[in-house]
């Protein structure tokens, strides 16, 4: 029988291993979140972007991967800041994890696991970038951009919020990176969109949209539900512990919020898409259920299971006519990404202070304002200089025969004419 001092100690082992492989299992089920993202794009383009779209997708999360480690993470997780708006740059991590000061009510985790976890943030905002310049972007002004957003952009904005910056200081309140990861990459991508252009032939004269269909909804469909499956480990993990009573109680309202909302988003889509237009249109129902997740990731702890029924179906419902609005602004987003993860980030900050008595409309009005006008601005700025010195949009030649051909020199479905 051990004495007292050594049971706390190996309790709080316990409790500190657990919590680390709890950390790393999230960060593997986000990390999957980038094949979500690949096959949900390469669904919704036409067959002849389709391995240049994958290229992107891989190639971002190895970038991400990287940039992140060396300059990133130290960014967003300063050790000694400048001040409440500017972190002080380092370079490489601390991976040092330590149990000297471990409080057993209270485990930590492994500082490897926290970053692994964060990095993988990182990439899930650069991937909605991706999917919104789809057709027509330059695979290498694609590629640098990401460098620079992984690396400072992105670590900047998020100092602000999870490394205890201004917003945190004023009360902005995001769990899980409805601003801080969606509406930030969806304000890059904004700003892409605005000097990049409509793809050919999307709009008429008169401004009317033509519809270009993706070529591969079944492959879109398997993204969307990777996608979901993935959110699991992007909300739940958010908890950043699971060895206690209260942690693992919050990590399953978490999940069950978090699948809710997505359901309700999803049915919401559907049935407006089928008012509207007479038909279940499946592209909207995968967008559905991807608004209703965003919207729950301001906040899936505080709102009863009935309130995240709600968000989620508000959010379906706003993200069909947000496709809708920016269609008519002839701002061309091939899979939808403005909405999703812009539109429907927005809406779930504002929902916040409804269910959660710790956050205030003001707060949150502040952080939309801070996140999305910051990232904006700077992505704005990143991508004009690339425009004027290697451009950014492909020739119209290579835009019509395909990004595959002129910028991966193969096709990802050899047997069949490109479309």
């Amino acid at each position: 029988m051990g004495t007292d001092a050594q049971i706390l100690t190996e309790l709080g082992e316990f409790k500190y291993a657990l919590n680390t492989l709890y950390l790393l299992f999230s960060g593997i089920l986000v990390m999957w979140m980038a094949a979500g993202f690949a096959m949900l794009e390469a669904g919704l383009v036409r067959a002849k972007n389709t391995t240049e779209i994958l290229t992107k997708n891989i190639a971002l999360y190895a970038i991400s991967s990287i940039t992140y480690l060396v300059v990133g993470y130290q960014l967003m997780y300063s050790a000694e800041p400048i001040n409440a708006w500017f972190p002080n740059l380092g370079f490489w991590p601390n991976p040092e994890g330590t149990l000297a000061e471990l409080d057993p009510d209270n485990a930590s985790y492994a500082n490897y696991a926290d970053f692994f976890f964060q990095v993988v943030f990182v990439a899930t905002s650069m991937s909605i970038v991706s999917g919104a310049v789809a057709e027509r972007m330059k695979l290498s002004a694609f590629l640098l951009f990401s460098i620079i957003f992984t690396a400072l952009i992105y670590p900047i904005q998020g100092y602000w919020k999870w490394g205890g910056g201004i917003l945190d200081q004023i009360g902005f309140f995001d769990y899980a990176g409805s601003g801080v990861v969606h509406m930030a990459g969806a304000a890059a991508a904004l700003a892409a969109i605005l000097l990049l252009g409509a793809r050919k032939g999307k709009y008429n004269k008169n401004g009317e949209a033509n519809a270009i269909p993706g070529c591969n909804l079944p492959l879109a469909t398997i993204g969307m539900l990777i996608l979901w499956m993935g959110w699991f480990g992007f909300n739940g993990g958010s908890e950043l512990a699971i060895a206690s009573f209260d942690s693992a109680n919050n990590v399953a309202k978490v999940m069950v919020n978090t699948n809710t909302a997505a359901a309700s988003g999803l049915i919401m889509a559907l049935f407006t898409a089928k008012l509207l237009f007479r038909k279940a249109d499946l592209t909207f129902a995968l967008n559905g259920a991807l608004a209703g997740l965003v919207v729950i990731t301001a906040d899936p702890l505080s709102p009863s299971v009935t309130m995240s029924l709600l968000s989620g179906a508000l959010g379906g419902l706003l993200v069909v006519f947000a496709i809708l609005a920016f269609d008519k602004v002839k701002l061309d987003d091939p899979v939808g990404a403005l909405s999703v993860h812009g539109v429907a980030g927005i809406l779930g900050l504002l929902l916040v202070p409804i269910s959660n008595a710790d956050a205030s409309l003001s707060a949150q009005l502040t952080g939309i304002g801070a996140i999305f006008g910051f990232v904006f601005v700077s992505s704005f700025i990143v991508w004009s200089i690339l425009k004027d010195t290697i451009g950014i949009r492909v020739e119209a030649e290579h835009e019509y025969i395909g990004a595959d051909i002129s910028e991966c020199g193969l096709t990802a479905y050899p047997e069949f004419t490109a479309s």
